[in-house]
């Protein structure tokens, strides 16, 4: 009988994969960390922006739902840090993966400021999202942001 299981043990050990298949990780790679920049950016840290960037670094690093710094900036109101990044030759109209802008989200937060600056850079006011198809001026207006409207409207924003 010890015989027996011997051949037993023998060829289960013959017929089980190799370990590497048993340690392959087949699961989805995790996601990253967004990049250091686009984490600065969105708290407004303008002294680590500058460190980041005196080398000859992306100013548009993307995350994984395509956010860049600009967008994080203008979506928290940091006016300085949008200022810096647009003087760096940051993308105005860059597009998450459902079309929104930095403008689309500085006005849909009503920070006035921001969205100037943005217009002033030559961003789209007339761009539309891809979600409900709104633009700016729309999202301003369905958040109850008179000022914003009113400033968009100012500025040449149309339906």
């Amino acid at each position: 009988m010890l015989f027996g299981m011997r051949k037993l043990l023998i060829l289960c050990l013959f017929l089980a994969p190799p370990l590497w298949v048993l340690l392959k990780d087949d699961s989805p790679p995790r996601e990253t960390p967004p990049p250091e920049l686009i984490h600065v950016a969105e708290v407004g840290d303008l002294e680590r922006l500058d460190a980041l960037l005196a080398g000859d670094r992306d100013v548009d690093p993307r995350d994984v739902c395509r956010w860049t710094p600009l967008m994080k900036a203008a979506l928290n109101g940091h006016v300085e840090v949008v200022r810096r990044l647009l003087d760096l030759g940051a993308e105005v109209d860059a597009e998450d993966k459902g079309g929104y802008t930095a403008l689309m989200l500085a006005a849909s937060n009503n920070h006035l400021e921001v969205v100037r600056l943005l217009a002033e850079a030559g961003a789209d006011l007339g761009h539309r999202e891809r979600t409900r198809g709104w633009t700016a001026l729309e999202w301003a207006r369905r958040q109850g942001h008179e000022e914003m409207v009113a400033l968009l409207q100012e500025l040449g924003a149309r339906r």
